[in-house]
């Protein structure tokens, strides 16, 4: 099994977390993009996609995992937490993520239609650190699956 392989508390490790929330999200036919909310090596915050479900056009993976870190924290900002998320955040999520002041932004596909970087890559806040392509062969390979399924 691919976790066992990978060193406990990697970036592959918790991004493979949010793979996980993915598969939640394409099982429930939500755009299939989790995220998680780390703060000393201990998952805090979860989400995975729910706009359908909720009827909420902002109710994406990394909204849903920033509220619930922030409630945890009891604080608004989380500038000594990694947010890890299965595709590059769009420009709305970019921007809470920039509010939130993460340590660390981690994702695994970019997003090349809808990616907060096709509007500027300084969306970010100024000293979050950002990783980009782990895991991004599965995280890409979700969503391909996913949207070849809707056009069936």
């Amino acid at each position: 099994m691919k976790e066992i392989e990978e060193e406990i508390f990697s970036d592959a490790y918790f991004m493979r977390k949010a793979l996980d929330l993915a598969c939640q999200a394409f099982e429930e036919d939500e755009v299939p993009i989790g995220a998680v909310v780390v703060y000393e090596n201990k998952i805090i915050g979860k989400g995975y996609n729910q706009t359908e479900k909720l009827m909420d056009v902002t109710a994406h993976a990394e909204m849903l995992a920033i509220t619930s870190a922030a409630q945890y924290m009891n604080s608004k900002f989380l500038e000594e937490c990694t947010l890890y998320v299965t595709i590059e955040p769009c420009v709305m999520c970019g921007g809470a993520l920039k509010w939130a002041r993460f340590n660390k932004v981690v994702f695994g596909a970019s997003e090349p239609k809808f990616g907060y970087s096709i509007v500027s890559e300084s969306i970010l806040y100024h000293k979050t650190n950002l990783v980009k392509g782990v895991l991004a062969d599965e995280c890409a390979a979700m969503m391909r699956q996913f949207f070849a399924e809707k056009r069936k």
